[in-house]
């Protein structure tokens, strides 16, 4: 039988909004266990860790937190422009590490950050693991399976008014590293990798309409502040097996009816949810109409940190994470390359690759 799984312990670098997402999922997982936190706002990370109970230390910084004996690895929820940073000082102390969003802010980051864990032999993963769930995953084995034909095409669209709306300190969403590409594109980006594989040319287009926006909810509501990307972009991908998508992910959307994700078959036509989310129907269409696909694959009740638990796992078997870094630096380079394209006006290469990480069998998280 082996010997038994022993928990990861984790401790997290940034108690912002999205670590209670993370919060409900860690206190649920038997492969991990939370027992530190820090962030540069001291309230936030007392706030986090009382809400985590027992057993869960507040570090005064992150030099502090990568340096406790009872952290093996950390959970980088620090804002895009210092995950690399963060990254970099965890791995430094001989902490593996799973990050949000993008891998870092540009390809010199990745690539230095990739460089140190390799160099230290540890492992280096990356969110999203929304894409391990049972939407994904499903859709995924269909096209494995061959349920579509030979896949030709893929549209992918995400498109809404603004996180200002909704968000009481929305800027670093229009500040360099950030907009609706960098920001919302690594799922949808992730998904289609799982789906069809690796990018290898892009083309696009982008646009900023507005030099400012108004931040609607929250104590600083009513206040402007100024956008400094593109908030509309728009680009053809093409894969390496010759499929291609086309993605939209725009701030400047008020309302739409568009599909999250659909794939395009020789024989039929697959509806695949948001890959924002772990779960959601999976509808195929063979010329009849309609039709959901049963569950077929991915973690059954993930939550954001599927991907903690899935590294857990695979330290424990000696294997590959299935959230790689890998994967990351080639969404992030993707991205990249389009924004690159839409300035210049012309189609371009991706110089880098990534192999598609293993299909997750049907199971419970």
């Amino acid at each position: 039988m082996g010997e038994p799984l022993k928990p990861l312990n984790v401790g997290i670098v940034g108690a912002g909004k999205i670590s209670g997402a993370y919060l409900s999922t860690l206190e649920r997982l038997t492969s991990v266990r939370l027992t530190a936190v820090t962030d540069l706002d001291a309230g936030r990370a007392r706030a986090v860790a009382e809400q985590a109970g027992d057993g869960v230390s507040l570090a005064p910084t992150v030099a502090g937190l990568v340096a406790r004996d009872d952290v093996d690895a950390v959970l980088n929820l620090t804002v895009p422009a210092a995950h690399a940073d963060v990254a970099l000082t965890a791995l430094a102390a001989g902490k593996h590490v799973y990050g949000e969003k993008p891998l870092a802010a540009d390809r010199e980051e990745a690539d230095a950050v990739l460089a140190a864990a390799r160099a230290a032999g540890l492992r280096l993963c990356c969110a999203p693991d929304t894409v391990l769930g049972t939407g994904t995953q499903t859709a995924r084995k269909a096209v494995d399976d061959g349920l579509i034909g030979r896949p030709v095409a893929a549209t992918a669209f995400m498109t809404t008014a603004g996180h200002e709306k909704w968000h009481p300190d929305p800027e670093f969403y229009y500040r360099p590293g950030g907009g609706p590409l960098l920001d919302m594109g690594p799922y949808y980006l992730s998904a289609l990798v799982h789906l069809l594989g690796p990018v290898v040319k892009v083309t696009g287009a982008s646009s900023r309409p507005r030099a400012e926006r108004t931040i609607g909810s929250g104590p600083r509501a009513g206040q402007t502040f100024p956008v400094e990307v593109d908030t509309h972009i728009t680009g053809v991908l093409e894969h390496a097996g010759g499929a291609l998508s086309t993605l939209v992910m725009s701030f400047d959307v008020r309302a739409a009816r568009l599909p999250r994700i659909e794939v395009h078959g020789t024989g039929a036509s697959l509806s695949v949810p948001d890959p924002n989310h772990f779960d959601g129907p999976v509808e195929i269409h063979r010329g009849d109409g309609w039709e959901t696909l049963p569950v077929s694959a991915g973690y059954r009740g993930a939550g954001r940190g599927a991907g903690l638990a899935d590294l857990a796992e695979a330290l424990h078997g000696g294997r590959p994470h299935r959230a790689s870094a890998e994967l990351a630096a080639h969404v992030l380079d993707v991205m990249l390359t389009l924004m690159d394209a839409a300035d210049e006006g012309r189609a371009l290469r991706v110089t880098t690759t990534c192999e598609r990480p293993a299909p997750v069998a049907d199971t419970s998280l």
